[in-house]
């Protein structure tokens, strides 16, 4: 594996290669980046793994500074997996002096995420097709635990005409359930265990899409009530929303997406079950 921090260097060393296929991450590591990269690996002759932690989709006072990073762990990570490049660079790679241009999709990014964390989905647009520009894949792997995140890129590949094929990766889980997230380094055994609520709260949704409940607001409010038994977990969002346009929704009778986000005692924790007739 070969690790750059320079764009010129990567265009150079993929120029010509043939097809591509590339992970971009934040770093830090886990099951759930994994099976992306395994998968790229798979299905690619030239595998391309970025880490950076894009500081535009962060808000005032959120985790930036404290976001957790241990790149000799990744680097081994990678290696041992059979990773090409491994892209690394700098924030004055990625945004020099006088950055002054930026990518916005609307109308997905009005609700979930978008609705609570102003300025999120333009620093994720902006970086993302920065990196498409950079490393020219022929595909692209996420996950789905961030499912607003892929459907917004999906979009935005498709009316950028971008010739990028987007793989969405179903969320990787924690033996009890919990949605693997760099985010839960900072869960003390505690946290961890009330976390479980997450999936819980979700396995309720599905048990009653199941048993023919379909009015989005009795399932709304299940989930929600169970969120909020949970000691230091603050609800940011339970919402129904079609997996198109991320708009929400009155009814599942034709499926949906059931995604939820809480403040855990100062750790953002988000995860969604999609659910189908």
């Amino acid at each position: 594996m070969e690790i750059i921090r320079q764009i010129d260097q990567l265009r150079q060393r993929l120029k010509g290669q043939g097809r591509v296929g590339f992970v971009p991450t934040m770093g830090y590591l886990h099951a759930g980046h994994m099976s992306l990269v395994e998968r790229c690996i798979k299905e690619n002759p030239i595998s391309v793994v970025s880490i950076f932690v894009n500081p535009t989709q962060f808000g005032p006072n959120m985790d930036l500074d404290r976001y957790p990073r241990d790149m000799e762990r990744d680097q081994a990570l990678l290696e041992q997996a059979g990773v090409d490049y491994l892209f690394y660079p700098a924030v004055e790679a990625i945004y020099p002096p006088g950055f002054a241009t930026w990518t916005e999709v609307e109308g997905l990014t009005e609700h979930l995420d978008g609705a609570s964390r102003p300025g999120y989905f333009r620093g994720i647009c902006t970086v993302v097709l920065k990196l498409f520009n950079i490393v020219r894949p022929d595909v692209a792997y996420f996950g789905q635990k961030d499912i607003q995140q892929a459907l917004v890129i999906r979009r935005m590949i498709a009316d950028l005409h971008l010739e990028i094929d987007l793989t969405i990766m179903p969320t990787v889980r924690e033996p009890e359930g919990l949605a693997m997230s760099s985010r839960n380094a900072y869960l003390n055994t505690e946290e961890r265990e009330t976390a479980l609520l997450l999936y819980r709260s979700l396995q309720v949704a599905k048990k009653l899409f199941d048993r023919g409940e379909t009015r989005a607001a009795v399932v709304k409010q299940q989930v929600r009530q169970l969120l909020e038994s949970g000691d230091g977990i603050t609800v940011d969002y339970v919402e129904v929303v079609d997996l198109q346009d991320v708009q929400p929704v009155e009814s599942l009778g034709h499926g949906g997406c059931v995604a939820i986000a809480v403040d855990l005692n100062g750790t953002r924790l988000i995860d969604n079950i999609i659910l189908e007739p």
